[in-house]
C-alpha cells in the first residue's frame, strides 16, 4: 500500500508504541527519541491515495486523489479512466493518459470544465487509449500540495503544484528530438489556440452534465518556457493538422521541443469561468514569476495554516494519517466558485443566470449529505469560511431563485429533501455571522411551501431540483403518501420534518414565533410514519394505512438508498419523542443493538440489482449497519439518548479501528464531500453533531490521548484522553474546566470558551455515567412518565 513517508525512526518508534506494551520508562524514552527528531509536517501525514480503489460496484471512497489547495476553485488529478467517465482514477489500473485540471464532486455528479495535460516523446499519439503510458504507484509520490508520477514508456517524470485557480507543471524530458506536450480539450465543446510567439496555448472547455447556463465557459491559458519547435492541433476525429487554432466538439493542441536529457519543461497553467483575460489575471495573481518550487511550497503551507487548527499529539502514527486524510478531504468542498477582478474584488460568474456579479460564490455539494457533519464542523472551526458559504446562498438566491439542494455548478436534481435549511440554521444558532439571514429565511420558507416540479426560473423554466415533492401532501396529512406516485416518501417525510425542526429553531433566533411554533409542530411529523405494530417507520397511504406488503429489509421504495432499518432512527430533532414511541430506553436500546447483531439480509427488488450501497452493508460484519451512507451514521450516538452511553462508546471505536484507513481502499462506501470523513474527525475528537440548530454534540470515545483546538476566538481547546489505548475505549469520568462534567453532550459555547476537556478512559463501561434522564442531549420532547 502507499503511504506518505516520513522518517525512519518516526515509522520505527511508532511501530513499537502500537505493537508493545512499553513499560513507562520505555515509553517515556520513546516519546524523548520523537520528540528529538524532526516531526513530519501535518499536510505529510495525509494520503491522498486513500479511497480511490473503486468501482460502480463496490466504493471505498470513490475519490481521486485530488491535488488542491483548501476550496481551492480547482483541482489537479492524474487520470487513468476514459474520457468522460465518472471513475477518473482508480488505484488498481497500470496505465495513466493525463493530468487533468478537474471540479468533480462525485462519479454519479461526473466532471464538468475539464481539460488535461500530458507529456510523451516519439511518435506523437493523440487519443487516450493510444497514449496512455505504463506506471507504478512505487513512482508515484502524491500529496495534496504536489503530484509526481514517472511515465514509463516515454522516460518523462510530470508533476503538478496547484493554487486556487492556478497550476505549475515541470516536465523532465530524456534527450529527444520529438518531445511533446498536449492539452486535451475533451469532449464537450472546446476550443486551442496556439501562439508560438507569447510561447502559450489559449482556449476554453465548456463539458458538463448539467447545472450550467447557455454561455458557460471554463478558460485557460498554459504558459510554457521554452520555444516550440512544432505546432499542431487535433479535430474532433484526432486528425492532426499544422493549424494553430481549433475549435469543435472535442480538440486538443500539442506544441514539441528538442530536449537534452533531464531537461525541464515548465508550463504555468490558470483557467476562469469569467473570460480569457480574467484566466490572464488569475495566472497573474497566483502565479506570476514563481518558480515550481515556490508554488508547491505555498501550496503546502495554505494547507498546513488550516490543519494546524486540529493539532493532533498521538503514538499510533496510521490514526493520526487517517485523521488528517480525512480532515484533507473535509477542506475540498464545497469549492470556491469566484474570482479576483483588476480591482482585487471578489467576483464572480453565476451558473444560475450566466452573468457577472460582486461577491461571493460556492459549488459542488450535496446537502443531503454535508449538512450532517461537514458544515457544523465549518461552523464550530472555520466560521468566516463558513460566513462566506452562506454569502453564496444569499446570492444564489437572489441570482437563481432557490437555495440549491445539489449544486454542480448549478442546480442539479439529485437527492431528496430540503437540507439547506439545516446548513443555514446550524450556521446561525452557532454564531456565524456576516450573510444576510433574512434574505435566507425567505429562501428557506420558499423552499419549503413549494412543490418540487412547479418551482421556475426568473424565465419561466421549471426547475425540478428545487422545493419539496410531495409538499402539499406533506402539509395536508403530515406526510408523503406512498401511493401517490412519489417515490422514496418515508424518507421525504422525515427529512421535511427535520428541516421544519431547522427552520423553527432559525425563527425562533429571529424572533418570528408564529413561525417557530407552525414548523415546530410539523418537526413532529415523523410520528405519522412509526408504526408501532413492526416498531418501524413505514410508508403510509393517503387514506392512512399502511404500505403493504411491507419488508423493513426493503431498500429505496419508501426511502433513500437505506431501508426501514436505517430510516427509523433519522429523527434528529427528537431522539427522546422517538424512545417514547419505541416502548422506553430499554427498548429503544434493544432495537439499536439489534442493528448490528441483525444479519446483513437485504431486498433489493426496488432497485433491481445490488446497489453499491447494500454491498458496503453486507461485506463489513456489522449486521444492518450500513455506515458507508449517510441516513444512519449518526444513529451509534443515540445510546447517548437512552442511558447507554457506554455502547456509544464502543461502537464509535469500532467503526473508527474496522473501517477507515489511510489506504486506498480506506472508507467504508462513497465519501461524499467531505462527510463520511466528518463522521471520523468528529468522532476522534470524541463527540459529534447529532442535532442541527442545536448547539450540541453528542459524546463518543475520543480517538487520541491529546489534540489541541486553536478556536476561531483564538482560544485553545485541550482534549485530553488519560490512559487511552485500543483496548480502553470507555470513559471512565469527564471534566470540562476542572468541573465534572457527567452529561453525553458538550455545547459549541462551551467549546468556543476553549479550556481544557479531559476524559479518563479504561477497559470496562462506567454504567453510570451519563446514564440520568437529565444528562441526555437535546430533544423536543420530554421523557415518558
Amino acid at each position: 500500500m502507499k503511504l506518505i513517508a516520513s522518517t525512519a525512526l518516526n515509522c520505527a518508534a511508532a511501530a513499537l508504541i502500537a505493537t508493545s506494551a512499553l513499560a513507562p520508562a520505555a515509553e517515556a524514552r520513546t516519546a524523548q527519541a520523537q520528540a528529538a527528531s524532526p516531526q513530519p509536517q501535518l499536510v505529510d501525514l495525509i494520503n491522498p491515495l486513500m479511497g480511490t480503489d473503486n468501482s460502480y460496484e463496490l466504493s471505498y471512497g470513490n475519490v481521486y486523489p485530488a491535488i488542491a489547495v483548501p476550496w481551492g476553485m480547482n483541482s489537479w488529478s492524474p487520470v487513468t479512466g476514459k474520457m468522460g467517465s465518472g471513475w477518473g482514477y482508480t488505484y488498481e489500473t497500470h496505465k495513466i493518459n493525463g493530468i487533468k485540471q478537474t471540479h468533480q464532486p462525485s462519479p454519479w455528479m461526473n466532471d464538468y470544465a475539464a481539460f488535461a495535460l500530458f507529456a510523451e516523446t516519439g511518435p506523437l499519439k493523440i487519443k487516450e487509449a493510444d497514449r496512455a503510458s505504463w506506471f507504478s504507484h512505487k513512482a508515484e509520490v502524491s500529496h495534496p500540495y504536489d503530484y509526481k508520477v514517472y511515465l514509463a514508456d516515454y522516460d518523462v517524470t510530470a508533476e503538478v503544484a496547484p493554487t486556487a485557480r492556478a497550476a505549475q507543471f515541470r516536465f523532465t524530458f530524456p534527450k529527444s528530438d520529438d518531445a511533446h506536450i498536449l492539452i486535451d480539450g475533451y469532449a464537450g465543446g472546446s476550443m486551442v489556440k496556439i501562439e508560438p510567439e507569447k510561447r502559450r496555448i489559449i482556449g476554453y472547455v465548456r463539458n458538463n452534465h448539467g447545472g450550467v447556463p447557455k454561455n458557460f465557459h471554463n478558460y485557460f491559458v498554459a504558459q510554457f518556457d521554452h520555444d516550440f519547435t512544432v505546432t499542431r492541433t487535433w479535430d474532433d476525429n484526432g486528425q492532426v493538422t499544422a493549424d494553430t487554432s481549433r475549435e469543435g466538439d472535442h480538440v486538443g493542441a500539442v506544441v514539441s521541443f528538442r530536449t537534452t536529457k533531464g531537461e525541464q519543461v515548465h508550463v504555468k497553467v490558470a483557467s476562469s469561468f469569467i473570460s480569457p483575460e480574467q484566466a490572464e489575471r488569475n495566472l497573474d495573481r497566483e502565479i506570476g514569476s514563481d518558480s515550481f518550487d515556490t508554488t508547491e511550497a505555498k501550496a503546502k503551507a495554505a494547507w498546513e495554516k488550516q490543519l494546524a487548527k486540529v493539532r493532533v499529539d498521538d503514538p499510533n502514527l496510521d490514526n493520526r494519517r487517517t485523521f488528517y486524510s480525512a480532515l484533507y478531504r473535509m477542506l475540498q468542498f464545497p469549492r470556491e466558485f469566484f474570482e479576483y477582478d483588476a480591482q482585487g474584488k471578489v467576483v464572480h460568474y453565476s451558473p444560475y443566470d450566466g452573468k457577472v456579479h460582486p461577491g461571493y460564490m460556492y459549488t459542488d455539494n450535496g446537502f443531503w449529505d454535508t449538512w450532517r457533519a461537514v458544515f457544523p464542523f465549518f461552523a464550530l472551526m472555520y466560521p468566516e469560511r463558513d460566513s462566506q458559504m452562506m454569502q453564496g446562498l444569499v446570492n444564489t438566491y437572489k441570482e437563481g431563485g432557490w437555495l440549491p439542494e445539489w449544486a454542480s455548478p448549478g442546480y442539479r436534481d439529485v437527492m431528496i429533501g430540503s437540507n439547506s435549511a439545516n446548513i443555514i440554521a446550524d450556521a446561525y444558532i452557532n454564531g456565524v455571522r456576516g450573510f444576510d439571514v433574512n434574505a435566507l429565511y425567505d429562501a428557506m420558507i420558499k423552499n419549503a411551501t413549494t412543490d418540487k416540479g412547479r418551482p421556475t426560473d426568473k424565465k419561466g423554466n421549471v426547475i425540478s431540483a428545487v422545493g419539496r415533492e410531495g409538499v402539499d401532501w406533506y402539509n395536508k396529512l403530515g406526510y408523503v403518501p406512498y401511493d401517490v406516485g412519489i417515490n422514496e416518501n418515508a424518507a421525504r417525510t422525515l427529512e421535511y420534518a427535520t428541516a421544519d425542526f431547522s427552520i423553527s429553531q432559525l425563527a425562533k433566533a429571529l424572533g418570528k414565533t408564529k413561525d417557530a411554533a407552525f414548523y415546530a409542530q410539523h418537526a413532529q411529523n415523523y410520528r405519522k410514519l412509526y408504526d408501532p405494530a413492526s416498531g418501524w417507520m413505514r410508508g403510509r397511504n393517503r387514506d392512512g394505512s399502511w404500505e403493504t406488503p411491507f419488508n423493513p429489509f426493503k431498500w429505496g421504495d419508501a426511502f433513500t438508498e437505506g431501508n426501514a432499518w436505517h430510516y427509523s432512527w433519522a429523527v434528529m430533532q427528537d431522539v427522546q419523542g422517538l424512545i417514547n414511541l419505541m416502548g422506553g430506553r430499554q427498548k429503544f436500546v434493544d432495537r439499536l443493538d439489534s442493528v448490528f447483531t441483525t444479519p446483513p439480509v437485504f431486498d433489493d427488488s426496488y432497485y433491481g440489482q445490488v446497489i453499491h450501497e447494500i454491498r458496503e452493508m453486507q461485506i463489513v460484519d456489522m449486521g444492518q449497519y450500513a455506515h458507508g451512507n449517510q441516513p444512519i451514521q449518526h444513529m451509534i450516538y443515540l445510546y447517548d439518548w437512552a442511558g447507554a452511553p457506554w455502547k456509544a462508546q464502543y461502537h464509535a471505536r469500532d467503526v473508527m479501528k474496522k473501517l477507515y484507513s489511510a489506504t486506498p481502499d480506506g472508507y467504508p462506501g462513497d465519501e461524499d464531500n467531505g462527510q463520511t470523513s466528518a463522521w471520523y474527525v468528529f468522532s476522534a475528537l470524541g463527540f459529534y453533531p447529532v442535532t442541527p440548530a442545536s448547539g450540541q454534540y453528542a459524546i463518543g470515545s475520543p480517538l487520541f490521548r491529546h489534540v489541541t483546538l486553536t478556536m476561531p476566538s483564538g482560544k485553545t481547546l485541550t482534549i485530553d484522553a488519560q490512559n487511552n489505548s485500543p483496548a480502553n475505549v470507555y470513559i471512565q469520568s469527564v471534566t470540562l474546566n476542572g468541573k465534572p462534567h457527567a452529561r453525553t453532550y458538550l455545547t459549541h459555547d462551551a467549546l468556543e470558551q476553549g479550556g481544557a476537556l479531559t476524559f479518563v478512559m479504561g477497559p470496562k463501561p462506567n454504567k453510570q455515567w451519563g446514564a440520568s434522564p437529565a444528562d441526555v442531549p437535546f430533544s423536543m420532547s420530554a421523557p415518558a412518565k
